[in-house]
């Protein structure tokens, strides 16, 4: 439920970085020496790891269930140096104070917190400021958080934006984007990510005509779709927001037989979404852009880690969806047991940090486009695809095989200037 929108002025944003690299430290703070000497969590057969996300509406619950299998998929093969993972999974309750507090459990009874993904992650940021000892693997919505030294991500969102995609789409829809329409959740987290890709959509020649805000409990969309029409909107872009939100813009858009070109992005990227959108009349032609291969099952036959991810999901939660989140929870799951392997037999808080701070190349065995988690830096990386007879298909983007493993390599990632 992050946020997007398409206005802003791009002469706040300094040079790109190159894609992510081996590219050294990333400015962290020392690990404190006490972390050297903690590991709670830990036992001789076991590692307990926290996960606090909001399972609440059924949100982030993917996000959990990926963590769960990626753990279970390790346990069956004997574990982590010979200890098997516990996922201690908690549910935020879409509250704050819950957030806050379940965070500080998890600092005094978990190795680290693993998965993690919560619209109210910046209340436990607080709490993981104060515990620099403690390691944060998650996908970080509050960008105070995501800069914390031990905060780790497997797709790290930064402090810019990727250019790729939107330069795509920009020479796709020449004169569509200079008439483009907007959604942007009205969540803090949601609107601080947004102001990341702002400017580089003017970068890309995008010029918005109809901007407005999601309540989270939005689910008609008909007077957007009006109000859109009507200031000649050519391209929506909602490219940050959840499945349920863009099957219903999709099914509004069916409704008032309005049909401009349409972005939207992994979030989106789900099997409810044809179904939610109304059929497939109403979802054919969609254009997706997403960081990650389609692991809904489509790349199955050629990326084998998504047949994996995709049976170990099933075997955690029997008859669950995958979405973006459960991929989320799965990779940062994936991120940190490569760290703690490396860690050694006697882990503590401050060996796993040692190693998560030498990863400077991440890609879930190609489930990601590769990012730098060590330096915080995403992938410029991304597939394109269409629906195309209520199917996702890639569409313009190279072979699987070939030296970018399927993924689109020609962005940038802009930074806002007094950021690393």
């Amino acid at each position: 439920m992050l946020a997007s929108l398409a206005i802003g002025a791009s002469s706040i944003f300094a040079a790109p970085n190159a894609q992510a690299s081996s590219s050294g430290p990333s400015g962290r703070a020392p690990i404190p020496a006490s972390a050297f000497k903690s590991a709670p969590g830990v036992t001789s057969s076991t590692i307990t790891i926290g996960n606090v996300s909001t399972e609440s509406l059924g949100l982030f619950t993917g996000s959990v269930v990926g963590t769960e299998a990626y753990a279970a998929y390790v346990n069956s093969q004997g574990g982590v140096n010979g200890r098997k993972l516990v996922v201690d999974a908690q549910d935020d309750l879409f509250t704050g104070s819950e957030n806050k507090q379940l965070t500080e459990n998890a600092v005094q009874h978990d190795f680290a917190l693993v998965g993690s993904f919560s619209l109210e992650d910046n209340f436990g940021e607080t709490v993981l400021a104060a515990n620099p000892q403690f390691p944060d693997v998650s996908t970080s919505l509050d960008p105070a958080l995501g800069e914390l030294a031990n905060s780790y991500s497997a797709n790290p969102i930064g402090q810019g934006w990727p250019t790729g995609a939107l330069d795509y789409y920009g020479k796709a829809y020449p004169q569509q984007v200079l008439h483009t329409g907007v959604l942007a959740s009205t969540y803090g987290s949601a609107l601080a990510t947004w102001k990341k890709e702002q400017p580089v959509l003017q970068h890309a020649g995008y010029k918005v005509v109809y901007f407005d805000t999601v309540p989270v409990t939005q689910t008609d969309f008909t007077q957007n779709v009006v109000s859109m029409e009507k200031a000649g909107v050519k391209l929506i872009l909602i490219d940050q927001l959840p499945e349920n939100y863009a099957g219903a813009m999709l099914k509004a858009l069916d409704q008032q037989n309005f049909h401009p070109k349409l972005v939207i992005g992994t979030a989106a990227y789900s099997e409810a979404l044809v179904s939610a959108s109304g059929g497939q009349a109403a979802a054919d032609g969609s254009n997706l852009e997403m960081p990650n291969a389609l692991f809904l099952g489509e790349d199955a036959s050629t990326i084998p880690s998504v047949a994996t991810f995709l049976k170990w999901v099933q075997k955690a939660s029997p008859g669950f969806k995958a979405d973006y989140y459960t991929l989320a929870g799965w990779s940062n799951a994936q991120l940190f047991v490569q760290a703690l392997k490396a860690a050694g037999k006697n882990p503590t808080q401050g060996s796993l940090q040692q190693q998560l701070r030498r990863v400077t190349s991440f890609n879930a065995s190609g489930l990601l486009a590769p990012a730098n988690p060590e330096g915080r830096i995403p992938s410029t990386c991304y597939v394109i695809v269409k629906i195309v007879n209520g199917k996702f298909v890639r569409s313009d983007d190279p072979p699987v095989n070939g030296p970018t493993h399927g993924y689109r390599c020609d962005g940038t990632f802009l930074t806002e200037p007094n950021t690393k």
